[in-house]
């Protein structure tokens, strides 16, 4: 095993964890642990999300690149996993909190152990009480969701249905004290029905990174974008017009009215020099 499990003393627990009511009688611990210098946040949401809600969290957790604040989840399929993956895109520390065990034939789902190893090689940690080759059950989960809420000082929900089992982890951090952060969604969404739940009984609305900044009581810095010195020809210009706000790939070259082989070519080279970015065929401006 390449990253070995530890046993963490009870003393040594992260301090959130020593404050919550059934704090974990022991824990294990595989790769680095978050230092105390930062500023945690749990990100949580739907397991079957829709893209507002991946374009949400890529444009958040993208907003915090560069300050003292590493991000949690539960290693699960939909938003858990997109939380991860765009810390580990945007260099932030990340832990990861299955609901089983943290051994490689239990970690759980199986399709993200991928996922598991890569943050342990970025320098991230995975956290579990569970014993390490215990395999993941339904009781687990609930029990797995009171960490996740206790360790950070705030949790920001993404995305969940009125009968969520994500909307435990968020009951939880408002019976912790901790901040509950919300991302506001359509009213004709029902991934959007458990999130306005909160908003109503007094969660904080986020709309971009600096709401979560503020929150954790962290200075805003001036933004800090690519700096390029190319002299950008009429079609670029008319891409990073157009790319005021995200789009998908066939809008963008319906737009730019090229033939497909002609946006093929240009929003790879645009790419290439750091104009622009593309996840999942969404395009969004760098500069």
């Amino acid at each position: 095993m390449q990253f070995p499990i530890h046993e963490l003393p009870a003393a040594e627990f992260p301090k959130g964890l020593l404050e919550i009511p059934q704090p974990p009688p022991s824990l294990n611990y595989r790769g680095r642990l978050p230092s105390p210098d930062l500023k945690l946040l749990s990100i949580v949401g739907s397991r079957k999300y829709t893209t507002y809600g991946k374009q949400a969290a890529d444009e958040l957790i993208g907003g915090l690149r560069g300050y003292p604040i590493g991000i949690v989840s539960g290693l699960a399929l939909g938003i858990d996993s997109l939380a991860h993956e765009a810390a580990l895109r945007n260099s932030l520390y990340t832990l990861a909190i299955p609901g089983g065990g943290l051994g490689d034939e239990a970690l759980y789902p199986a399709q993200h152990k991928q996922l598991a190893y890569r943050i342990l090689e970025a320098g991230g940690g995975l956290l579990s009480e569970f014993a390490p080759d215990f395999q993941a059950a339904n009781w687990s989960f609930p029990q797995r969701n009171r960490l996740v809420a206790g360790i950070s000082q705030a949790t920001l929900l993404i995305e969940a249905q009125e009968k969520s089992g994500t909307l435990i982890t968020a009951r939880l951090a408002t019976d912790y004290n901790r901040e509950l952060l919300i991302v506001p969604g359509s009213i004709f969404s029902k991934n959007s029905a458990g999130v306005h739940q909160f908003l109503k009984l007094g969660a904080t609305p986020v709309t971009s990174a600096a709401d979560i900044l503020e929150v954790l009581k962290i200075d805003v810095k001036a933004p800090a974008r690519p700096k390029t010195t190319a002299v950008l020809q009429p079609i670029e210009q008319k891409v990073i017009s157009l790319l005021s706000e995200p789009r998908h790939r066939d809008e963008l070259i319906r737009q730019l009215g090229l033939s497909t082989a002609e946006a093929t070519q240009l929003l790879m080279l645009m790419e290439l020099t750091n104009l622009i970015v593309s996840e999942q065929n969404i395009y969004r401006s760098l500069i």
